[in-house]
């Protein structure tokens, strides 16, 4: 097995379909891993993760809908769940505005699936939370003020 198809292979349950095309060949991993998502991770604002995302500047909706404390006593671990109520949701991104890296996560929602996601984030300081929503090929937004206690990120 060559190296950049166990790379690929090794990236886990995330990319559990593009670990099976690799494996039978329809996809190779030099094309798997075109993407480079490490840019995303390292924007510091919000107008340049959605540009590293390859997103137009995304529309407000009613339609997503965060849940998350409105304090929270440890910005070390802060729940938050995001869930879309637009049809055909392709990925849901959280966005940190005050963290030194603005995307905190990034999911991508297959097709027929419930998009509804949940994870802990670290939050440096209070700070808008933005949960930012890909569906039939478009962007949507809604934030949250969450005001932080104790800082996580160095604080």
């Amino acid at each position: 097995m060559n190296k950049g198809r166990r790379n690929v292979l090794q990236q886990g349950a995330g990319f559990g379909v593009l670990s099976a095309l690799v494996a039978v060949g329809l996809v190779r991993p030099e094309d798997a891993l075109a993407q480079d998502w490490k840019a995303a991770f390292e924007t510091k604002s919000v107008a340049d993760t959605m540009k590293a995302l390859g997103g137009t500047p995304p529309a407000e909706s009613k339609d997503i809908t965060i849940t998350a404390p409105d304090i929270a006593e440890n910005g070390a671990v802060v729940p938050v769940a995001v869930a879309s109520a637009i049809p055909k949701t392709e990925s849901i991104a959280i966005l940190i505005e005050k963290n030194p890296n603005t995307l905190a996560a990034s999911f991508s929602i297959p097709a027929g699936t419930e998009p509804s996601v949940g994870t802990r984030v670290k939050m440096g300081q209070t700070s808008n939370v933005y949960a930012v929503v890909k569906a039939d090929g478009k962007y949507y937004m809604t934030g949250k003020e969450i005001k932080v206690t104790l800082g996580g990120c160095g604080g």
